[in-house]
């Protein structure tokens, strides 16, 4: 025991490697703001790619669609000037109404006229 004991007290002590404590939380906060501007670039850029309308050539449309339940819905759909009221299910898509005549054409809906932010906001100090 006694020659562990003096092997013990020769040998130099372990020293503990210096940690940048500074360094290492820069270096995690800037990790993770690189991961969150994925997210957000990643949420953008799907975003852009659904609102994408191929206008040119096409003959069929969904011109409006609601749930009736968990598995069916309706669909009114417009096809070669044409439109048809069609059903779709579990058990397949069945045509419930086809319109007859051209389709009437729409004015182009005209966008909410939103006011600015500032006056938003003078408007909620005045109620208040």
């Amino acid at each position: 025991m006694s020659i562990v004991m003096s092997m013990l007290a020769r040998a130099p002590a372990a020293s503990v490697p210096d940690i940048n404590v500074t360094g290492e939380l820069i270096r995690v906060v800037l990790s993770l703001g690189a991961i969150v501007a994925l997210i957000f670039a990643a949420g953008w850029l799907t975003r852009r790619l659904q609102s994408r309308q191929f206008v040119g050539g096409r003959r069929l449309r969904c011109i409006e669609s609601m749930s009736i339940s968990a598995r069916e819905r309706v669909l009114l759909i417009e096809a070669d000037g044409k439109r048809l009221l069609v059903g779709v299910g579990a058990g397949g898509v069945r045509a419930l109404h086809v319109y007859e005549g051209t389709v009437p054409v729409d004015a182009a809906p005209v966008p909410a006229q939103v006011p600015p932010f500032a006056e938003l906001l003078g408007r909620l100090g005045r109620k208040s």
